[in-house]
């Protein structure tokens, strides 16, 4: 078959020769592959499927592979490989679930050889066996693992995880029939591609998704694994159980881990989200990475070493539409930035200060740390080993501890505990939430609750809470013009009435009392046909809201119709009316304009009757009292950075709940998971677990809300014939016993249920502990040794 013209380079006898350089993509990337003799790298994502030549100044664009006029979703890659072995074979991992491989020895523009769709859903990771030509596995969205033979047209073994997702396949470099699978749930597996029917090893190896794992080129049994819960985890394979030799901590999720060439304590990491740049770490030195590659403006999508024995050029893509190479000497070194001072705070304000021996003079304040002042990293205390590039030096470390009464950190858990998230009107949720704030002494916190009340409460919902009872009412009428009908007798004229009727404004209330003249009505049919557009619209003040402060109008003409007679106080009045002095009519009309007057001074410029004359509230609005609270976003968004930057996610979290839509929308996708993600572990850390799980449930992020949702399947075996229960009851369908009869009383249990994972025995839980108090041995008599944590 015809090959393609490529860039030759002898690697056998020169050493790949470049220069730190990038290209421009005409879509963000999802992941690169790099081919076997280093001079081609395919980019593949959801809009772009690329090959590119590997020049000595340049990326030169090779080969497009998305062809046709309409390109089907097999074009839209999630994963794609380079096979190492065969110089013309790609597969991709299509979004639609379907597998795809691509010869690029075809004469033809459309390079696509097999498709198979026996997934369901997204394929996540795609793998060539790295010696076998035809042999590629799969990884899906549907928790399935499929092994292909290129030779067939369909799948020879399928391995079911019987778990979440498949998140990442590695064929092992140095056992010809092992591969790793990693998981949603957190766990790793091992297989044995020759039994598809069960697992060789699984071991938990993260808390949440495991999200990649690379195979150690050289030490046969390290394999690296990296997840959401921000670490990178070398396990030792070699012995009976999956062992933890090196762990390092990162600053966000792991995305994608590599190995370096020809350094064995070198890997590569790169973050999926918050996190844009690229870290190579040396595991004997966790905390702190050897280099750091800081091209990038967005999230880094997919990184790989561009030859198998040359450790100095790397090769990535991001969701910046950009392909970069870097030469490993234009990395920056953080350690060379690093102080050699250290300040950490420990979980209860304990604070620990590390510095270099000679600028610390000998305190006798200084409390001395359990087992020597001086602390030494693990590996100092190895031999000297001159390949090692780091510097030998030692400090002094100085633990200060707070006083215990302090509790500082019980207003955390506190307001974690007392602060109600859902379930009532907004207004309510705030007012509460403000009243827990101000308790704990933070009236900041509390003052912050109580604005955001005022801004997004709806006004027609503002007559109900709390303390500012008042003034809520007051804010939900327009403005009103007061003024007094002090020189006007208690007859009033037809004239003066329907000159007023007929004006824009409306006369809505006429507050009278007893003992007064009334106010006469003698043309009311004129009234209501020129002096009104339609139906009469009634406006009250603060204290004409409620029911029971309605006051009637009597009319003149009741005699002559005795049919709408109404009694002169239909309800009890609220407050015994006082015959106070009137004050001018203009500092009236000012004091309840005023944004500033508090609801009772309101309540009194209204009510208030003046030398036992009637005071008439026209409404006439000024302005519009309540802004659209599309208006206070902006400010809000400031403000939730501000208490994220302080390091308060907790009222970040909590305020970005309570408000919901109003103001999610503001905030981007990535900047709300990482705050919820930060308030989750600290919520663990405290072992607030109901709080937590409240708030993965309350969330709208699907990274987050998919938290409380793995884990969810528990698999049990038959304890009589050891086969997985295939059915939903307790009976096993295979021999057809209860699988819930206690080891120990030889009853059903009908009750709690506790069994051994490794046996599957069990029994009532009280019965089991006593058993297990004297003896290790199961009581079935199996000879397991179980164990009850």
């Amino acid at each position: 078959m015809e090959k393609m013209s490529r860039v030759t380079t002898a690697l056998s006898s020169n050493t790949i020769s470049g220069r730190t350089m990038f290209c421009h993509l005409d879509a963000p990337a999802n992941a690169i592959s790099v081919c076997r003799d280093a001079t081609q790298v395919v980019v593949a994502g959801r809009n772009i499927f690329k090959i590119y030549g590997l020049e000595e100044e340049q990326f030169v664009e090779k080969l497009n592979l998305r062809v046709g006029r309409k390109p089907s979703l097999n074009f839209s890659c999630a994963d794609v490989m380079w096979h190492q072995m065969e110089e013309n074979l790609l597969a991709t991992a299509a979004t639609n679930g379907a597998v795809v491989t691509w010869n690029l020895g075809k004469p033809s523009r459309n390079k696509q050889d097999q498709l198979f769709t026996e997934h369901k859903r997204t394929v996540n990771k795609v793998c060539f066996h790295p010696t076998e030509v035809y042999m590629l596995l799969s990884g899906s969205q549907d928790g399935f693992m499929k092994c292909f033979d290129l030779r067939k047209k369909e799948s020879v073994s399928t391995f079911s995880g019987q778990s979440e997702s498949v998140r990442d396949v590695q064929f092992s470099m140095k056992d010809y029939f092992t591969f790793a699978a990693s998981f949603e749930n957190g766990n790793v597996q091992l297989w044995d591609i020759r039994r598809p029917d069960r697992y060789e090893r699984m071991f938990t190896a993260h808390t949440g998704p495991v999200f990649c794992c690379d195979w150690h080129p050289d030490d046969r049994g390290w394999l690296a694994t990296g997840g959401r819960d921000k670490m990178v985890k070398v396990w030792d394979m070699t012995t009976n159980r999956a062992k933890e030799i090196y762990c390092v901590q990162t600053i966000a999720s792991v995305a994608r881990v590599k190995w370096r060439p020809e350094r064995k304590f070198h890997l590569a990491t790169c973050s999926m989200m918050v996190d844009h740049n690229i870290y190579v770490w040396d595991i004997r030195r966790p905390f702190i990475p050897f280099a750091t590659f800081e091209e990038h403006k967005d999230v880094t999508t997919g990184i790989v070493w561009r030859h198998q024995h040359d450790p100095h050029f790397l090769l990535s893509g991001s969701k910046d539409s950009t392909l970069y190479q870097h030469m490993f000497k234009d990395a920056t070194r953080p350690v060379d930035k690093a102080n050699p001072e250290g300040l950490c705070f420990g979980l209860l304000g304990d604070l620990a200060f590390a510095a270099k021996e000679s600028l610390i003079s000998s305190d006798a304040n200084r409390k001395p740390y359990p087992g020597g002042d001086r602390r030494y990293p693990i590996f100092f205390f190895k031999k000297p080993d001159p390949t090692e590039q780091f510097a030998h030096v030692s400090s002094a470390l100085s633990v200060f501890e707070t006083d215990l009464d302090s509790n500082r950190m019980d207003w955390f858990v506190k307001t974690a505990q007392l602060y109600l998230l859902s379930g009532k009107p907004f207004a309510e949720l705030c007012d509460h939430n403000a009243k827990v704030a101000r308790e704990l002494k933070r009236p900041q916190v509390s003052t912050t609750w109580t604005m955001l009340r005022i801004m997004f409460s709806d006004p027609a919902n503002l007559t109900a809470q709390g303390p500012n009872h008042n003034l809520s009412k007051l804010g939900t009428l327009p403005l009103m013009n007061s003024f007094s009908m002090k020189e006007m007798g208690s007859g009033m004229g037809t004239e003066s009435r329907l000159e007023r009727s007929k004006g824009d404004s409306r006369q809505d209330n006429i507050h009278l009392e007893p003992g007064n003249s009334h106010i006469s009505n003698n043309n009311e049919e004129n009234e209501e046909t020129e002096g009104s557009d339609g139906q009469a619209e009634y406006m009250f003040g603060d204290a004409e809201l409620d029911d029971d402060d309605l006051y009637s109008v009597e009319h003149d003409n009741q005699a002559e119709e005795q049919e709408y007679t109404l009694p002169q106080e239909a309800f009890q009045l609220r407050h015994e009316i006082m015959d106070n002095p009137s004050a001018p009519e203009h500092l009236q009309q000012d004091k309840a304009d005023s944004p500033h007057v508090s609801g009772n001074e309101a309540e009194v410029t209204c009510l208030t009757p003046i030398e036992s004359f009637s005071l008439i509230s026209i409404s006439q609005p000024l302005y519009s009292p309540h802004l659209p609270a599309s208006f206070f976003c902006p400010i809000v968004r400031e403000m939730l950075s501000y208490y994220a930057e302080q390091g308060d996610v907790q009222m970040a979290v909590s305020v970005l709940i309570v408000l919901g839509d109003r103001i999610r929308k503001e905030i981007d996708d990535l900047t709300q998971e990482h705050w919820y993600m930060s308030y989750i572990d600290l919520l663990q850390r405290f072992e607030l677990w109901n709080v937590s799980n409240e708030v993965i449930k309350l969330s709208t992020c699907s990274a987050i809300t998919c938290l409380n949702q793995t884990s969810t399947t528990l698999h049990i075996n038959c304890s009589n014939c050891k086969r997985p229960m295939s059915n939903k009851g307790w009976i096993c369908d295979r021999c057809h016993q209860c699988a819930s009869v206690c080891a120990v009383c030889h009853h059903v249990v009908k009750g709690l249920f506790v069994w051994c994972q490794g046996c599957s025995h069990g029994g009532h839980l009280e019965h089991m502990m006593n058993w297990l108090k004297s003896s290790a041995h199961c009581p079935a008599g199996c000879g397991h040794l179980c164990e009850y944590t």
